[in-house]
């Protein structure tokens, strides 16, 4: 299968224009084992030249390494090479898991502006609300972030992991170009109202953990042979009896994949591009083979018979777990 010599466009919102695929940056510091800033280096490099150039991180990520390293990217190829998304609102508690959610606006002032030293830039692309804070109104956030809008420091707002109402009420403070949740074929929550009401209010759609954090793959049967510190350790989906069961997903997708001729990460992401013109899916990855299977998913085309054929073997609800402990629940769904 030939690399994609100019990646398609796509938009998210009224105008932010985007590669359909875009790369998700967080493996690169933490949460999927060590991290070696060579080797992302040359990946995020290698993104830029197949047209991969819609690039997620977050403040969070490796507590500001992650930021640090697209920065170098930016130096060395050139703001304007990037369209770039990051996020705040997620606030380490220790150097583990453990975190609290602040969206209070001197927070969001002061997330944007270390975002940005972090960044070595003027501006931010797409600015996410990395989980909503639950007792505060998401109005507060929000007039805070149209101020950023206004002082030119962030030009597009984003919101992650939120319910349709709360997506109504933000959208009316200040239009949002961009709703990021996790979307996959093992989870499949947003096809309900959520993606409805993104529709009907214009919002594009972000699904992170499109491949499933690297189960839909298909190289991934057991949790032993993971690094000690990689967090799918302790996911509740990972974990034995579970895992046994969602593999049921892989042999349905390698099944088409097989028919198709392509790989089972590339079958999945041609699922999740079917889905609309309205959705960008994030694939994180460390390494540039792995870039490149996934940039080679625009070349999947799937039918509406397809389309049915895997809506009936990996249909809603089929995976067995929750998607994160109840640590990493704090402000999903808010």
């Amino acid at each position: 299968m030939p690399l994609p010599s100019r990646m398609p466009m796509r938009t998210l919102g009224r105008d932010l224009r985007v590669s359909s695929i875009g790369l998700g940056c967080m493996g690169m510091s933490e949460f999927y084992g060590p991290h070696d800033d060579e080797q992302s280096m040359a990946t995020l490099n290698r993104a830029l030249d197949l047209g991969v150039t819609f690039l997620d991180t977050a403040d969070m990520y490796g507590h500001g390494h992650n930021e640090k390293l697209v920065a170098y990217l930016l130096r060395e190829r050139g703001r304007d090479a990037v369209t770039l998304a990051t996020k705040f609102g997620i606030v380490r508690e220790d150097a583990g898991y453990a975190r609290r959610i602040d969206n209070s606006p001197d927070y969001v002032r002061s997330a944007c502006e270390g975002s940005l030293k972090r960044l070595g830039t003027d501006h931010i692309d797409l600015y996410y609300i990395h989980r909503v804070e639950r007792d505060r109104p998401i109005e507060e956030a929000m007039e805070a972030l149209s101020r950023l809008v206004r002082d030119g420091k962030i030009g597009h707002i984003g919101i992650c992991e939120v319910r349709s109402e709360t997506l109504r009420r933000a959208h009316a403070v200040h239009p949002i170009s961009a709703l990021q949740t996790e979307f996959s074929l093992w989870s499949r929550e947003p096809e309900g109202d959520v993606l409805a009401t993104c529709r009907e209010l214009g919002i594009g759609f972000v699904p992170y953990a499109p491949l499933g954090r690297g189960f839909l793959t298909g190289k991934l049967s057991s949790t032993d042979g993971l690094a000690d510190d990689d967090f799918r350790k302790t996911n509740p989906r990972f974990e034995d009896k579970s895992l046994s069961a969602n593999l049921a997903i892989v042999r349905a997708v390698h099944a088409m994949a097989e028919e198709k001729q392509c790989t089972p990460g590339q079958l999945a992401l041609a699922w999740l591009l079917a889905q609309g013109d309205d959705i960008v899916p994030i694939p994180g990855t460390k390494r540039t083979r792995y870039l490149e299977e996934n940039a080679n998913a625009i070349f999947v085309e799937l039918n509406p018979e397809d389309l049915r054929r895997l809506d009936e073997a990996v249909p809603p609800g089929v995976a067995q777990g929750q998607r994160y402990t109840a640590e990493g629940m704090k402000g999903v769904n808010v």
